[in-house]
């Protein structure tokens, strides 16, 4: 899911990370909604938020979202950044190091929110600020990997590239139907995710509140550990088999 670039990308490598970092997206946002009222793996409400505001001069407030879009685009510049420093040393490492960094913010949102969150305005602002950032890390990594393809919080873009994919798909004139089929297949696959993912979150948020978001890091442990699995394999069958392994080497 990690190592391959959008030039060498297959399908099922683009479903299964559509998939995962859609379902946690999903329970994110309805987490995000139910524990603070607010939407925490997109910015548009925010944008129309932060509008209203200005109408209304409230500049607390104007000073709040604004802080949010930014965390929002900071972690994805942060992921980017990662990912153009890294890459020509290992596109895994590059790649890998903006999930590990979602994870040690979402464990943050995870233990504080079990252990010292006592629902104050400023604990509020500061929590949904760190999500935020976590959903732009996400968002802005799977984008590049993907080219565009994938972004598993963008819902609005989504619905609007699926429609015109649609009409290209149905159209007689279309030439490559099975690439637009296979764009369509990866926008079914996020809206079905992020929704069911959601669905887990709001259950789960009922009976153990604050520690969903400690089952959270595990699904983005297992994008990580996917793509180690071939390396960890050839590892463990150059130790068994050595002789033979040089043999075909050479």
């Amino acid at each position: 899911m990690l190592r391959q670039l959008k030039e060498k990308r297959t399908l099922k490598h683009n479903l299964m990370l559509a998939s995962s970092s859609a379902f946690v997206a999903g329970i994110t946002d309805v987490v995000g909604l139910l524990a603070f009222l607010a939407f925490t793996s997109n910015v548009t409400g925010h944008v129309a938020n932060l509008a209203k505001n200005i109408l209304q001069q409230d500049f607390n407030d104007i000073i709040i979202f604004a802080i949010w879009l930014l965390m929002f685009m900071v972690g994805s510049f942060v992921s980017n950044f990662i990912v153009q420093s890294l890459k020509h040393k290992s596109y895994y490492r590059a790649h890998s190091v903006p999930i590990i960094l979602e994870i040690v913010v979402l464990l943050f949102v995870a233990i504080y929110g079990h252990k010292f969150y006592k629902e104050t305005e400023f604990e509020r602002k500061v929590v949904i600020g760190s999500l935020l950032f976590a959903m732009g890390l996400q968002n802005g990594l799977v984008s590049n990997i993907s080219g565009g393809l994938i972004k598993s919080t963008h819902l609005t873009g989504l619905f609007t590239d699926l429609g015109s994919e649609l009409a290209d798909w149905m159209h007689p004139k279309t030439k490559e139907s099975e690439e637009v089929k296979n764009k369509i297949y990866v926008r079914l696959t996020i809206l079905t995710f992020f929704i069911f993912g959601g669905l887990m979150g709001g259950y789960f948020f009922n009976l153990y509140e604050f520690k969903v978001f400690y089952f959270v890091p595990v699904i983005l442990l297992t994008i990580l550990y996917y793509d180690m699995l071939p390396l960890f394999f050839h590892k463990i069958f150059q130790v068994i088999y050595p002789v033979k392994t040089k043999n075909i080497k050479n």
